[in-house]
């Protein structure tokens, strides 16, 4: 239980829940998205559909290593706020990378796991994560973190993570006594653009010829390309994604995260939700990038081919995904975690944030200062690599 800020005599209760249906999906998403009320929500991914369908596809769960225990903070009855809490038995599809952490907690004789992630699974998306209904947002974070903290207190465990949480948020965590930690990605900003040819004109020459030709290049495999949302998704576009899907997961993470049960969900519950850019040879699919979409931003999400064609993994998931973005007024694409290529095709680096919490205090300090040396070598690295942008600065840079 933890005391409201705006009233001492209230108090706010704090439960966990093994099962997202115990909590209705309007109060969920009147604390997660109450701007959808009039529109899509900002951050699709702490949607109560996005969350069950991961969950009810059992790409979360048990024998997965991401146990649900979702968070509900309630006043006089009422949901104010909420937080998706899992307890993880593993470091995998986190992208705030830990292992070294768990390495040297073991060999100190602890035991790492079980912890506690608050945390979208398998999506390294910035967005809040203590999740208030408007008016609520100090005493929600208060008590939701508290409640945290208490519960792996209780439970004996290693610690708490809140990964790819709003700047704010991990302003506030860090008051609040939590170690903060900073990550960087690469996004596109659109600028007042207008569309593909003026942002092209606000790059150097030498990026915008390397961008021309690289999109030539894709056009000439000959592959049709087509936008595919809502009702424009059937589901034998979804064999085609899964097929996309579990290429790249064998490739780079050894099995696949979601489910093939998530992806029929998502045919039911989010189709409007997400963006498929596929790219097919007559009607075979060759090769598909999935977004999701939000208010003001294009989430780039998942990629795969079947086979190989030249830049047309660029031209999926980074020019296309910019060309739908301006045409349909989206200020923002976010392709993804790490990736410095993106750098010369106009993504920007930009910083990510966490908040970390851990039980035994010497190993707490260790961390501590590591994280203090960690920022000051991302800042950097963010202020030279914006340097290094494809963006113009000069007339003479232009005419190179």
């Amino acid at each position: 239980m933890s005391q409201t800020d705006t009233d001492p005599a209230a108090v706010v209760e704090i439960t966990a829940h093994d099962n997202l249906r115990d909590i209705p999906a309007p109060e969920w998403d009147g604390c997660a998205c109450p701007e959808a009320a009039e529109g899509r929500p900002s951050d699709p991914f702490t949607t109560h559909r996005f969350l069950s369908a991961l969950e009810d596809s059992g790409s979360v769960g048990p024998g997965t290593g991401w146990q649900p225990h979702y968070l509900a903070a309630r006043r006089d009855g009422a949901l104010i706020a909420c937080a998706p809490l899992y307890a993880k038995g593993h470091s995998q599809g986190e992208y705030v990378f830990d292992h070294a952490w768990a390495d040297a907690y073991e060999r100190a004789g602890g035991a790492y796991y079980p912890k506690l992630q608050i945390a979208v699974p398998f999506t390294p998306v910035t967005g809040r994560r203590f999740l208030a209904k408007p008016g609520h947002e100090a005493e929600g974070m208060a008590a939701l973190m508290q409640g945290a903290v208490q519960l792996a207190a209780n439970n004996g465990l290693s610690s708490l993570h809140a990964t790819f949480c709003a700047q704010d948020e991990a302003v506030a965590g860090e008051q609040m006594g939590l170690m903060r930690r900073t990550g960087q990605q690469f996004h596109w900003i659109d600028e007042g653009y207008g569309n593909f040819d003026g942002f092209l004109a606000a790059l150097s020459s030498r990026k915008r010829k390397t961008i021309r030709k690289e999109r030539e290049g894709a056009r000439a495999s000959g592959l049709r390309i087509e936008h595919l949302t809502g009702d424009d998704l059937k589901p034998h576009h979804w064999d085609a994604v899964w097929a996309f899907y579990q290429d790249t997961g064998r490739r780079k993470w050894g099995s696949p995260y979601l489910s093939r049960a998530f992806f029929e969900i998502a045919q039911e519950t989010l189709r409007d939700d997400m963006l498929l850019i596929l790219a097919s040879d007559g009607d075979r699919p060759v090769a598909g990038a999935l977004n999701l979409i939000g208010r003001d931003t294009l989430y780039g999400r998942y990629w795969g081919a079947l086979e190989h064609h030249p830049f047309l993994h660029f031209e999926l998931c980074y020019y296309q995904a910019i060309d739908w973005a301006l045409a349909h007024g989206l200020p923002r694409v976010e392709a993804g975690a790490q990736g410095e290529h993106k750098l010369a095709r106009g993504y920007l680096p930009v910083a990510t944030h966490s908040l970390h919490w851990i039980a035994e205090p010497g190993f707490r300090d260790a961390v501590a200062r590591y994280l203090d040396a960690e920022r000051v070598a991302v800042d950097e690295e963010i202020e030279v690599l914006t340097g290094y942008g494809p963006f113009r600065r000069t007339r003479m840079e232009d005419q190179e």
